[in-house]
């Protein structure tokens, strides 16, 4: 069912409850944050993640965004709201808008930023995989990183400048180059979490959002590249492939908590 769904209207985020009953549900993200309706996340123990730099990576165009596999190499993310149980990354990727100030999947307080990054991690204390981890209440935990135009974000840009090379759907090179996930984070640990799901189809409520304050900046340059990938093969040969957004609108949080870590 992979290619049921994408981000025009015939086959967007409105219409995946058809085909995605989890997509109905009571626990889906993202959210818009609103910021007077957090509560203080309290004394829990600090946030910790350890990356691994140099090893070999994946870029690949899936046909919906450009994502970094991280081929299971050793990593950890622990702390917050995550407790003792620990976490591995599994892939990072991002989606963008159109035009600069849209593009994000969480906004705050109405606001939308010029795109979201995610680092998508799976709990190995509880589960044997990726896999299983995926179907389970507390099976992800998702770092999302908001990004706005400034200057060209360097660690990003390893990735960026081979967009070119994975311009359509299915196309795949490596990264041999040392990256640091780390980097791609903001250097202030001051976050808001709350229970969600995944954003695309299944819409799998199993996620632990931990969604940072500080954006972090990215060139006009980088979201250019970005915008400029398909979502199609090459066969298709149409410009109506083009992927210049893959956000999925905010809904409705409910009655889940959203917490407040690190003040404002």
């Amino acid at each position: 069912m992979a290619d049921d769904w994408g981000y025009s209207c015939e086959n967007g985020p409105a219409t995946w409850e058809e085909k995605y009953p989890e997509a109905r549900g009571a626990r889906q993200s993202p959210v818009d944050i609103v910021t007077s309706r957090a509560s203080s996340g309290g004394s829990a123990p600090p946030l910790r993640w350890k990356y691994s730099v140099n090893h070999t990576r994946s870029v690949v165009n899936p046909g919906y965004c450009w994502r970094v596999d991280e081929n299971g190499y050793e990593s950890e993310l622990r702390g917050g709201p995550l407790g003792s149980d620990v976490y591995k990354l599994q892939q990072w990727h991002c989606h963008w808008g159109a035009e600069d100030g849209e593009g994000s999947e969480h906004t705050v307080d109405g606001r939308s930023f010029s795109g979201e990054l995610h680092l998508v991690h799976w709990n190995t204390s509880k589960y044997d995989s990726f896999t299983e981890a995926a179907g389970k209440p507390d099976g992800l935990a998702v770092l999302g990183v908001l990004l706005m135009v400034g200057s060209k974000h360097k660690e990003l840009d390893k990735v960026v400048r081979l967009l070119p090379f994975i311009q359509h759907k299915g196309d795949k090179v490596t990264l041999s180059d040392p990256l640091d996930p780390a980097q791609l984070l903001p250097p202030r640990v001051a976050y808001w979490t709350y229970p969600g799901s995944l954003t695309t189809p299944p819409c799998t409520e199993s996620v632990t959002w931990i969604l940072f304050k500080e954006p972090i900046q990215v060139s006009a340059e980088q979201l250019a590249l970005m915008r400029k990938l398909r979502c199609g093969e090459p066969s298709c040969g149409t410009e109506a492939m083009e992927l210049l957004h893959n956000y999925r609108p905010t809904l409705p949080l409910g009655n889940r908590e959203l917490r407040d870590y690190g003040g404002n």
